[in-house]
């Protein structure tokens, strides 16, 4: 069966030759760690295009196979099916030296990491690429990016929706077809780094503390759950049964010490450590161990978390700015919803564009960008299908997108064109297809605010940046209550521990340049009143070397974004706020923040309550 019906030529660019492995999974759920592996389609491709290899089969994951309405995969199909254990060397044999590529690709990729270390193993890929991220950079002329969407885009005929071999077989074409794309836009593929990990061990979530921290312990007072304990030095009962006991008592352990912890347990309170130098710093109180087990038997009942606060200070006003962190500058005020986007609105003739700003200073292109949003368009920092005017200030006109705007035969205009813009109708055709196509997703300045209609889904806030920025940046969340405080560390989602204990928030890198954070707003406990989307820079670097930050949000997996907001920092910036999702009544808003702050990501997290370790 062909690949495409009209298949498009295989790129040139040297970046873009790599073996390929295709990769399509079914699964019981969609928790990684927790729900298995049903079925799998591998494709495998050279260099030029050529299928090399394909294997596909079902799998008998010893458990309920979950959604059966979905894949169509029951008990009886599976049963006589092999375990991952018995094909993993084959499946190991494909993926070994080969590019992963899969739509979501992360998704796929933490499913094989957790099957292959059941097995006591490690999944043999060093890197991967997601034909999902790779077109929200083409930006192609579709409704959205779903897979049977970009199928139907690349002409590709797709049989049979949630089958992993159809479903591999259909993204080969929609592969060649992004690539062909990518390349006519002179793009970097958004390759994203994964070494094979020999210590991986299957994933076993933290069970988070059930109760709210009712704060210090008092002098002579009793323990109460969801107190936040902390244990430094030697213990005469072993260190995992003290944990073991304190956390069936309804105690949260924590593995470092802040302003939030509410007892320190030490046998030796003059040895110097760095928990108790800090706890001695926050003032919170210290006992021993044969203190501590005498408290452990008569724990207090606490309160549990999503009940409501009996005598509670007032909490934030529904639709007011965010309170910052406590060790931050304090947030300009910023209260006003941007109004959603017109067609006829003669105050901005831009509305639906997008604009692509080049070259002049830091200032000069804030400016600029701030111009063309002012205008109803949206500022976009990459060059995509979307992408429909540019603006060149001096200095620009060096820059290596140049030649590639040319070939697609965009309008460029200089800095005077923002001040009075002409508005050439949208071509009935065009080379740049999607860029005559007019953007809907609503534009947010600094600031503004949208209501989410649709909060029984998850809602995706996602960030890129500049290819070829001069800086790594990690993209963090907290899910932050009444006091803009986290309840646990559990809350406080990054690299490290990239997903809530319960689901509901989690952290996806899907490219060097892109990051994003989901949250399920239904499932989230009602204590958590604001989830704070970040972004901080490793090293030296600041935002001026990174530049403006795009933020999307999305309502769904490949679903068109709802509203798009590009963020400036200024130049010195090393963490930057980015978004808050925040409850309104009963319902969810979306803020655009673009607060930046000089210091590190450490100080962002304590000043939210986050325990990090000296």
């Amino acid at each position: 069966m062909a690949l495409l019906s009209s298949s498009p030529k295989w790129p040139t660019l040297p970046d873009y030759f790599h073996d390929w492995a295709l990769v399509d999974v079914e699964t019981s759920g969609l928790r990684p760690g927790r729900d298995r592996v049903l079925s799998l389609a591998i494709l495998t491709l050279d260099g030029q295009g050529n299928r090399t290899g394909e294997f596909s089969t079902l799998l008998n994951p010893g458990c309920d196979p979950g959604p059966v309405h979905v894949h169509g995969l029951t008990a009886d199909r599976l049963a006589g099916a092999p375990t991952f254990e018995e094909i993993a060397p084959q499946v190991g044999a494909l993926l070994g030296s080969r590019v992963l590529v899969a739509h979501n690709a992360q998704f796929d990729y933490d499913f094989l990491a957790h099957e292959f270390a059941q097995v006591r193993s490690w999944v043999p890929v060093s890197r991967r690429l997601c034909t999902l991220a790779l077109n929200r950079l083409v930006g192609p002329a579709t409704a959205d990016l779903k897979l049977g969407t970009l199928a139907a885009h690349y002409g590709v005929h797709q049989e049979k929706a949630h089958d992993a071999q159809d479903d591999v077989r259909v993204l080969s074409g929609i592969l060649r077809g992004s690539l062909s794309a990518a390349e006519q836009l002179g793009l970097a593929l958004p390759l994203l780094e994964c070494p094979p990990r020999q210590d991986y061990r299957p994933y076993v979530p933290k069970t988070p503390c059930p109760y709210r921290n009712p704060g210090r312990l008092a002098s002579g007072g009793p323990l109460v759950q969801g107190m936040k304990v902390a244990v430094t030095g030697d213990t005469r009962v072993a260190r995992e049964e003290l944990v073991a006991r304190s956390v069936a008592a309804g105690l949260n352990m924590m593995t470092s010490v802040s302003g939030q912890t509410s007892v320190v347990v030490s046998n030796d309170p003059g040895a110097g450590s760095a928990k108790l130098k800090r706890a001695a710093n926050e003032g919170v109180p210290v006992v021993d161990e044969p203190a501590y087990l005498r408290l452990l038997e008569s724990v207090e009942p606490g309160q549990a978390k999503g009940a409501a606060r009996q005598g509670s200070a007032a909490q934030t006003p529904a639709g007011a700015p965010t309170a910052p962190p406590a060790s931050t500058p304090p947030v300009p005020a910023q209260r006003t919803a941007a109004p959603a986007a017109s067609e006829g609105r003669t105050d901005q003739p831009l509305t639906g564009r997008r604009v692509l700003v080049l070259g002049g200073t830091h200032d000069e292109a804030v400016e600029a960008r701030a111009r063309a949003v002012a205008l109803g368009a949206s500022a976009a920092v990459n060059l995509s299908a979307g992408v429909s005017d540019v603006v060149v200030l001096p200095g620009g006109e060096t820059d290596r997108r140049m030649s590639r705007i040319a070939t697609l035969g965009l309008r460029v205009y200089d800095a005077g064109w923002l001040l009075a813009p002409t508005t050439p109708a949208r071509p009935s055709s065009s080379r740049n297809e999607a860029a005559s196509r007019p953007d809907t997703a609503a534009v947010l300045v600094r600031g503004a605010v949208l209501d989410l209609t649709d909060t029984g889904t998850a809602w995706t806030v996602a960030a890129v940046w500049r290819q070829q920025a001069m800086g790594d940046v990690d993209v963090v969340a907290f899910a932050v209550d009444a006091r803009e405080q986290v309840a646990g560390d559990e809350d406080f989602v990054f690299y490290g521990a990239p997903e809530h204990p319960d689901g509901t928030v989690r952290l996806t890198v899907d490219g060097p340049t892109e990051q994003a954070v989901t949250a399920d707003l239904e499932r989230l406990p009602l204590e958590v009143h604001r989830v704070v989307v970040a972004a901080a820079i490793d090293g030296a670097a600041t935002f001026a070397d990174i530049g403006a930050v795009e933020i999307t949000a999305t309502c769904g997996i490949g679903a068109a974004p709802t509203a798009r907001a590009t963020l400036d920092a200024a130049t010195t910036e090393r963490t930057m706020i980015l978004a808050e999702l925040y409850r309104r009544g009963d319902g969810w808003r979306l803020r655009a923040v673009g607060q930046g702050y000089d210091h590190g990501l450490a100080d962002l997290a304590r000043g939210y309550g986050v325990d990090i370790a000296e």
